[in-house]
């Protein structure tokens, strides 16, 4: 008879798992956090995982050159701003905010500006291609030169980046990817916490300029592992009344650049 599955409990905040159920998470001390998930089945050579890898070599840093980072202008200004001038080869940014705020509108907008001079990928996971291509027909975008993408394994994006190599990358969004690696659903910790491992892993490989979309809880912080604002460079907040038409973005951490600008926009018509 087929053993059945074992579960764990994990916690949504720090990604910690535990055997059973408890009201307090015992690794980040948080409450109500911890949620019943599929373990993930260990794989059978990890014990036998040689460490005589290629180690990385240790350099003098008052030999090592501080080159300034070239920066990507996105064509729109109060986004540049905020971001300290620009898009970074191999930066990662995650980019949060409420639904319905303007998320897509604003990364669209910006994918069609930057594919006028370099390679874009757009990628969707939670509208289709005819969706995305209404919208750019309704703000009256300049859609040549935007390579689309409506995946969300993560199998499949990965060998996209290496076929195409752009050098832009819009992930619309990162809690609706999944990893054959993983056996948890879209949207769990595990699954955010290593698709965007992945991803930051081959952005900084292939010196990709990176931005993954986050949704947010209803406390206003982006949803997922408190890791996976961590591992990004940059994090952005887009805020703002879903009953005005002004919207703010702000940068709470920017390895790149300060993180007390500001960016106001207007959402109209086009």
């Amino acid at each position: 008879m087929a053993k059945a599955p074992k579960t764990v409990y994990q916690c949504s905040e720090c990604g910690g798992t535990s055997p059973k159920w408890q009201g307090k998470c015992p690794h980040c001390g948080e409450w109500n956090t911890l949620q019943e998930s599929l373990a993930a089945p260990e794989s059978k050579n990890a014990r036998f995982q040689s460490w005589a890898a290629d180690t990385a070599q240790v350099q003098d840093l008052s030999q090592v050159s501080a080159i300034e980072v070239p920066r990507e202008p996105t064509g729109i200004g109060e986004l540049d701003r905020v971001l300290g001038g620009g898009l970074v080869g191999g930066a990662v940014i995650l980019l949060g905010g409420d639904p319905g705020i303007g998320k897509s509108t604003l990364l669209l907008q910006t994918v069609a500006v930057m594919a006028q001079s370099r390679k874009v990928l757009y990628v969707s996971g939670e509208e289709s291609a005819q969706q995305v291509a209404l919208r750019a027909q309704r703000l009256g975008l300049k859609s040549e030169g935007v390579n689309l993408l409506a995946e969300i394994r993560m199998e499949a994006i990965q060998t996209a980046l290496k076929q195409h190599e752009p050098a832009v990358v819009v992930i619309d969004s990162i809690q609706t990817m999944y990893s054959d690696q993983i056996t948890s659903a879209p949207g769990s910790v595990s699954q955010v916490r290593e698709c965007a491992a992945q991803l930051t892993r081959m952005a900084k490989q292939m010196g990709i300029a990176m931005i993954l979309v986050g949704h947010v809880t209803k406390d206003g912080a982006i949803a997922g592992p408190r890791v996976l604002e961590h591992m990004v460079d940059t994090v952005l907040y887009f805020e703002g009344d879903q009953h005005s038409n002004y919207r703010m973005i702000r940068a709470i951490k920017n390895r790149f650049g300060a993180a007390n600008e500001l960016g106001v926009f207007a959402m109209t018509e086009h």
